[in-house]
């Protein structure tokens, strides 16, 4: 057993065992901070299990940026081959209007958002999610970000929404939004999006955590994708089950489905004479009873204890960490290396005398607060409010300081070793020049 101790000059150092891959420091070191990496030697270290959460998160994200990307929908356009394309969109926020709110539940809500000037929107990946920018009472505006619920027409965008008892924001989309009224939107992004691929799909939610797989769903129905497809959703009861006509349906559209629904409530514990559809929640006994093959994609959604929850669960089974993808809307979790884990405290405005510069939102945290120079970069900031931060050299140099960035721009304090992908920004040495939204 190896324990805790001081090592010193003529120890004895006995091999145990080889990792995987084996790369040496010196290797793995030239990867995250040189250029021109490898990608051979790329994929490697995406195999070695040792590696701490922020550089293994640091390398997903340079692999990720070295894949050719083929985007649907746009005809003419040639795969990246080493650096990533900006994604189509508009920079910052543009007005939309509200077309139709349709109620899905008691709780959740459609909105579909239609462009103001009759010009096709771009073409979201199902899984993106867009932001929205509210004037709601006398504050500072605020920014929330929702999945897109299905796969965008030439003029409409879907997401769906979820009433919050204590939302400001979602209680102000329920209760006053009307349609007709007009809303600033950011252009869809993030990662947490269907790949193409071969591989067996599997889609998992909870609640809410519906919308992104949902999209996803709409699109391999669109193009009755042969892959096998297991559909896992667990909800409430039957009258807070949403979307469950509208899933079904898709499902039924694909050669190769396999739907699962479990129901919570206690007034629902009653067998049900459906087969595909049980009471209780997902468990490790139960995924594993399903069929799931260990070489699947997952796609994951929900509260981040179910999350958490059924990673463990398919890794158990056997699916490797990096195809269990996961999307997460609240403040991501912390990557602070060396820093000793504390209580979580709630995000805040920072103390001190308010800034008179360019208003900064933190659009996960629902923070917005005046930039002061008193602070040297976003990223502390950020720090400042207490909300949640993800860093490791601070000089620009690992990338696991990486957000996107959603409106506004920045310039860099220290010029980074490399440039992060458009429309994302390493704030642990940038500053703002305009008023900025981030996605932390």
């Amino acid at each position: 057993m190896i324990t805790e101790g001081r090592v010193q000059a003529g120890d004895e150092i006995t091999l145990t065992r080889k990792g995987p891959e084996e790369l040496s420091v010196a290797d793995t070191d030239a990867l995250l901070y040189l250029p021109d990496r490898d990608p051979t030697m790329l994929r490697k270290a995406l195999n070695i299990p040792a590696l701490s959460p922020g550089w293994q998160q640091s390398f997903r994200e340079l692999a990720a940026a070295q894949q050719p990307r083929q985007e649907p929908g746009w005809p003419g356009e040639r795969a990246a081959t080493q650096q990533p394309r900006e994604e189509p969109g508009w920079p910052g926020f543009k007005t939309m209007r509200v077309g139709r709110i349709v109620p899905e539940t008691p709780t959740v809500s459609s909105i579909y958002l239609d462009s103001t000037d009759g010009t096709p929107l771009p073409e979201a990946r199902p899984g993106q999610y867009l932001s929205l920018r509210l004037v709601v009472g006398d504050t500072a505006p605020a920014v929330r970000s929702y999945s897109l619920s299905s796969v965008p027409t030439a003029g409409t965008y879907r997401i769906s929404v979820k009433h919050e008892n204590h939302g400001k924001v979602s209680s102000y989309i329920h209760a006053t939004l009307c349609p007709g009224d007009l809303v600033e939107v950011a252009s869809p992004r993030g990662t947490f999006v269907l790949e193409e691929g071969t591989r067996p799909i599997v889609l998992i939610s909870a609640g809410i955590g519906v919308t992104p797989v949902l999209a996803m769903l709409h699109q391999l129905a669109a193009t009755r994708d042969a892959r096998p497809v297991w559909w896992i959703h667990t909800a409430h009861d039957v009258a807070h089950h949403a979307f469950a006509d509208e899933a079904h349906t898709l499902l039924s559209q694909l050669p190769n489905a396999h739907e699962h629904i479990y129901y919570t409530a206690a007034d629902e514990l009653a067998p049900h004479p459906e087969p595909h559809i049980a009471q209780g929640r997902p468990t490790a006994q139960s995924l594993m009873a399903l069929g799931i093959p260990t070489d699947a994609d997952a796609y994951v959604c929900g509260p981040t204890t179910f999350m958490d929850d059924l990673g463990g669960f398919l890794t158990e089974h056997g699916l490797r960490p990096e195809r269990i993808h996961t999307e997460q809307f609240s403040a991501l979790p912390a990557i602070n290396p060396g820093v000793t884990p504390t209580a979580a405290i709630r995000p805040h405005q920072p103390i001190g005398p308010t800034g008179t510069g360019p208003l900064i939102t933190f659009a996960r945290s629902g923070i917005t607060t005046p930039w002061s120079p008193a602070h040297a970069s976003l990223l502390e900031l950020a720090e400042a409010c207490d909300i949640p931060t993800r860093w490791s050299c601070r000089t620009g140099v690992c990338h696991t300081c990486i957000t996107h960035l959603v409106a506004g721009d920045i310039t860099y304090t220290t010029p980074p070793l490399e440039r992060p992908e458009p429309g994302t920004v390493l704030v642990c040495c940038s500053r703002p020049t305009t008023e900025v939204v981030l996605d932390l």
